[in-house]
């Protein structure tokens, strides 16, 4: 048999392969198709992640049982009794949030007499800041301070509030110890709590395991 021959042959015995190739792929696609995955959504409201506190340690695991129905448990270092609040200005949602909540749906429970460090991240075009206030009104106004007294300010000062705060993409860091109470924390800026911008911390001698709820 000749080159040419011998050429014709493989050429056939190569194209049958590909075609033999080419129908098994195509009936394996149309009777077994590969599944759609379909990644979970991120529950991302409440943002933890705090390199230098205990989160949650053998210990507080234990007591997680005894939460709330629906609670979920804050970092914490219960050696020095700290908690410690990482709140967002969500770009996400209505412009007037904390961590995707407003109106007083975010609620933070603390042992009483514990340290809160907040870390307040603004990722909203606005400026916003955060405030602590030991309030005397059932909801906030126009200006938080005339609803009570100022105990902590990240992102701005006691006496700026209205109208100072922090730019997209900033982070301010404030600290203070709450004695039994009920407080709100709210953005100062002037008409931003009116507008939302608001939720609740209860310090209490009940709770033993800092957590939060949203209502």
């Amino acid at each position: 048999m000749n080159k040419i021959g011998v050429g014709i042959i493989v050429l056939i015995f190569v194209g049958t392969a590909f075609m033999i190739g080419f129908l098994a792929y195509n009936f394996s696609v149309v009777n077994f198709p590969v599944p759609v995955v379909h990644n979970a959504k991120l529950l991302g409201k409440l943002t933890v992640t705090a390199s230098n506190a205990t989160t949650i340690t053998s210990t507080s695991t234990s007591t997680n049982t005894s939460l709330p129905s629906g609670a979920e448990p804050l970092p914490y270092n219960s050696a020095n009794k700290t908690v410690f609040l990482y709140v967002v200005a969500s770009s996400s949602g209505q412009p007037f949030n904390f961590n995707g909540t407003s109106n007083g749906q975010l609620h933070f429970y603390i042992p009483a007499g514990w340290t809160v460090i907040v870390h307040f991240t603004n990722q909203e075009g606005l400026e916003h800041n955060f405030l602590i206030i030991q309030n005397t009104t059932a909801t906030p106004g126009d200006d938080v301070g005339q609803d009570g007294t100022i105990l902590l300010a990240a992102g701005t000062t006691t006496s700026n509030y209205l109208n100072q705060g922090i730019s997209s993409g900033q982070t301010a860091s404030a600290s203070t110890t709450l004695p039994a109470g009920i407080y709100w924390f709210a953005c100062g800026i002037s008409g931003h709590a009116a507008a939302g911008m608001w939720g609740v911390i209860v310090s209490s001698s009940s709770v033993t395991t800092p957590y939060y709820l949203i209502s």
